[in-house]
C-alpha cells in the first residue's frame, strides 16, 4: 500500500523509516559566482559590510591638559578627556572645564554636527548590502527567470547604476565630513574653546589626539564600492535586452547590404 510520500523509504531489516531529504543547495546555479556578474555582486555585498562596519563602529577620544598655578609652589593639573563616536553629533559631547583663579568650573561641549554625511553613508551601505544579497539570491535561485523576463535585467541595470552614483556622492560627502570632524576634535580646538586657557595663571597643552584609522578606512571602502558598482554596470548591461538587440541590428544591416550587392 502506497503512503503517498515518495521521500520516505522503509528499511526492511531494522524497520526504521528513513527520510530522503533533498538538499536545497543542489538546485542553485553556483557557476554564477564564477561569472563577472555574480562575482562582482558578491564583492559588493562584502564591501558594503566593511563600509558600514568601519564607519558605524568608530569611536575616538581627544584630550588636553590644563595646569593652573595656585601659588608659587602649588600647581593643579587636570586632564580633560572627551569621547565621541558615530553619528558624530559633537555638540552633544560634554566636558568640564576646571576652575582656575577667578574662572569657575564650567560645562562645555564640542562644536559641530556631522551626522548627516555619516548617517547617509551608513544607510547607503545597509541598503547596498540588502540589495546585493537579494540580487545574489535571484542569480542563484531564479537564474532562468532572470534571463527570460526582459524587465528584470533592466531593473537590475538601473538600480546598479543608481547605487554607483550614490556611492560616489556618499563617499565624497563623508570624506569632507570626516575632515571637519578631525578639525573639530583636534586638541587645539579643545583648548581654544576653554576660557581658562586664556589666563596667565593657566598653561594648556594637548594630550591625546584622536586616531582616525578606522574612519579613514571607511572612506576608502566608500570609493572602492563606487568603483565596484560602476564596473558592474557594464556586466549587468550585457544581460539586458538593449545589449542583445544591437548585434541583431548589425546582422540585419549586413544581410541587407549583401542582398543589395546580389
Amino acid at each position: 500500500m502506497s503512503t503517498g510520500m515518495s521521500s520516505a523509504t522503509m528499511d526492511r531489516e531494522g524497520g526504521h523509516t528513513r527520510w530522503a531529504i533533498k538538499n536545497p543547495l543542489t538546485g542553485l546555479r553556483w557557476k554564477r559566482l564564477e561569472e563577472p556578474l555574480g562575482f562582482i555582486k558578491l564583492l559588493e555585498w562584502l564591501f558594503a559590510i566593511f563600509a558600514f562596519g568601519s564607519c558605524g563602529s568608530f569611536t575616538g577620544e581627544t584630550a588636553a591638559v590644563v595646569m593652573c598655578k595656585v601659588t608659587d609652589t602649588q600647581t593643579d593639573t587636570d586632564l580633560i578627556s572627551v569621547s565621541f563616536s558615530y553619528p558624530f553629533r559633537l555638540y552633544r559631547q560634554r566636558y568640564e572645564m576646571p576652575p582656575c583663579g577667578d574662572t569657575e568650573a564650567r560645562v562645555l561641549h564640542l562644536s559641530g554636527d556631522f551626522s548627516a554625511p555619516a548617517e547617509f553613508f551608513v544607510t547607503l551601505s545597509v541598503f547596498a548590502f540588502l540589495y546585493s544579497m537579494l540580487a545574489l539570491a535571484i542569480y542563484l535561485i531564479f537564474h532562468e527567470r532572470y534571463t527570460q523576463i526582459r524587465r528584470v535585467p533592466v531593473v537590475d541595470f538601473c538600480i546598479t547604476g543608481g547605487f554607483a552614483f550614490l556611492w560616489l556622492v556618499a563617499a565624497s560627502a563623508w570624506g569632507k565630513g570626516l575632515t571637519d570632524v578631525k578639525l573639530a576634535t583636534h586638541p587645539s580646538s579643545l583648548l581654544s574653546s576653554m576660557p581658562v586657557c586664556q589666563m596667565e595663571k593657566a598653561t594648556c597643552s594637548a594630550s591625546i589626539a584622536p586616531f582616525f584609522g578606522l574612519a579613514n578606512i571607511s572612506v576608502l571602502f566608500g570609493f572602492l564600492n563606487f568603483v565596484i558598482w560602476a564596473a558592474n554596470v557594464w556586466f549587468v548591461f550585457k544581460e539586458t535586452a538593449w545589449n542583445k538587440q544591437s548585434p541583431n541590428k548589425e546582422e540585419s544591416a549586413e544581410r541587407g547590404e549583401a542582398a543589395d550587392i546580389q
